[in-house]
């Protein structure tokens, strides 16, 4: 699969990217040089004046959002330096910031893959899960920490959301989104669990967490694993980020149940209950080891782990497919039969994580 490339924000309308580049020595963006990538942020991508690759990405969003995500970002540089020094946790480096125009200009890492990428063309193996576990271990057993790290958790899951969806929220939905709140907020065994879980994290050790762990933040090149987009980074629980990246290939294994990965032609219409619920066990079956050796790599780094926190990692890998239903629902009209299965799937997760922790394979390599 080839990468695909998007056009850059113009550049003429934010001069304040090469004002930072060039107070930074690296002068002006090339213009024929450069590309960027899909997201929330607006992003630059190239090579400058001086023959310097650099990634620049404007933070976008309410202010005090902005502002905030800015503030995590930077304390995580702060704790960068020691942080990959303790062992197998690479990040892109830092250049320099502009906390007025929000921006954040980091190295290039030319040439590398997205996890997300490397997901689909099948190329994201055991050995990388593995490595990639050793690195969020690490930043897990980190032990100095400075007191102003934020506490407060993740926006989402969020009770609040599942009681109601404020009416200015609601203006930007698509219907998929409509239905795919709608489709939880009715379900009081949902919510209960939820609150259940939210419950459990606050009493849960704290510590310091990438929380937005998702495929697409891995960065791998000649061999090399980096883990951007540290934006939400806090003390938190850490089993957040396990169970996200446990999450990532559950929802890969629902998804892949009508494609033909090692199998025969299916299509969605094809499908019953019992046929959907049979295809998902195969598939979440071949991808499993992924997460297997993710855990093993995590645990070679942590050793021993606060008992609860399987449990709490596994109920978080079902929200994960139930945040990601939210987000893929954006660009639908309607909730296919594929992502209410997914929506299913993770609801299950969530509500019994005592049992379905050994599907997912925690359980296998403790």
């Amino acid at each position: 699969m080839e990468k695909t490339l998007y056009a850059p924000p113009d550049l003429d309308s934010t001069p304040e990217v090469d004002e930072l580049l060039r107070r930074l020595e690296f002068g002006p963006f090339e213009r024929d040089s450069l590309t960027s990538a899909p997201g929330r942020n607006e992003a630059w991508k190239g090579t400058t004046a001086s023959g310097q690759a650099v990634f620049v990405k404007r933070l976008m969003g309410s202010p005090a959002d902005v502002q905030a995500r800015l503030t995590r970002l930077l304390q995580f540089q702060d704790l960068a330096a020691d942080l990959q020094a303790e062992g197998p946790l690479r990040c892109p480096r830092l250049l320099g910031h502009d906390r007025q125009a929000a921006l954040v200009a980091f190295e290039c890492i030319e040439d590398a893959q997205t996890g997300a990428l490397m997901m689909v063309e099948e190329t994201f193996d055991d050995s990388l899960a593995f490595r990639a576990g050793q690195a969020i271990g690490t930043l897990h057993a980190f032990g100095p920490t400075r007191a102003d790290l934020e506490t407060e958790p993740p926006a989402l899951p969020s009770l609040d959301l599942l009681h109601g969806v404020p009416e200015k929220m609601m203006e930007n939905f698509s219907f998929g989104q409509i239905s795919a709140w709608g489709l939880m907020q009715k379900d009081q065994q949902l919510v209960k669990g939820i609150a259940s879980l939210l419950e459990s994290e606050s009493r849960a050790p704290k510590a310091p967490s990438h929380c937005d762990m998702r495929v697409d933040q891995f960065l791998v090149v000649d061999g090399a694993l980096y883990i951007a987009d540290w934006e939400e980074f806090r003390l938190a629980d850490p089993a957040r980020d396990v169970g996200a990246f446990a999450g990532e290939w559950l929802y890969r294994s629902i998804l892949d149940i009508v494609t033909t990965r090692g199998d025969s032609t299916l299509t969605e219409f094809e499908m019953t209950h019992d046929l959907i619920v049979r295809r998902g066990v195969e598939k979440l079956e071949r991808l499993r080891p992924r997460i297997v050796h993710f855990w093993s790599g995590y645990r070679s780094i942590r050793g021993e782990v606060d008992p609860q926190l399987v449990s709490r990692a596994t109920a978080f890998a079902g929200w994960h497919t139930l945040d990601r239903l939210t987000a893929s629902a954006l660009r639908s009209v309607r909730l296919s039969g594929i992502e209410r299965a997914a929506a299913g799937v993770g609801r299950a997760a969530l509500l019994a994580p005592e049992k379905f922790a050994t599907t997912l394979g925690f359980e296998e390599a403790a």
